[in-house]
């Protein structure tokens, strides 16, 4: 669950009013997802990305092009300091070469 007052600032960004993967699959109702769990779910604004039902909740689901996606938005310098248990430059560049054909 968002909280109340992350949930108001993301609505208010156009960002999260189309799906991230914009693919000719979309279809239906925005949905919001929460790419990564640190303990608990990671509740910042990169880490929070909008899909249509069938990329976050149907077939066109795929966790790591997600996963991908918010780590385009993020910092990694920023949450290496902040949560140092997660290889997140690793998983960074495994993804960029993955999906940055």
């Amino acid at each position: 669950m968002i909280p109340p007052k992350l949930r108001e600032r993301l609505s208010e960004n156009p960002y999260y009013h189309k799906c991230a993967r914009r693919g000719s699959d979309c279809d239906g109702r925005i949905t919001w997802e929460h790419s990564f769990i640190y303990k608990n779910q990671i509740q910042e604004d990169w880490s929070i990305i909008p899909l249509c039902v069938y990329h976050h909740l149907g077939k066109g689901l795929d966790k790591e092009y997600n996963h991908y996606l918010a780590l385009c938005r993020a910092d990694i310098d920023d949450l290496e300091k902040r949560m140092p248990k997660k290889p997140w430059r690793q998983m960074y560049k495994y993804l960029r070469q993955k999906y940055e054909r």
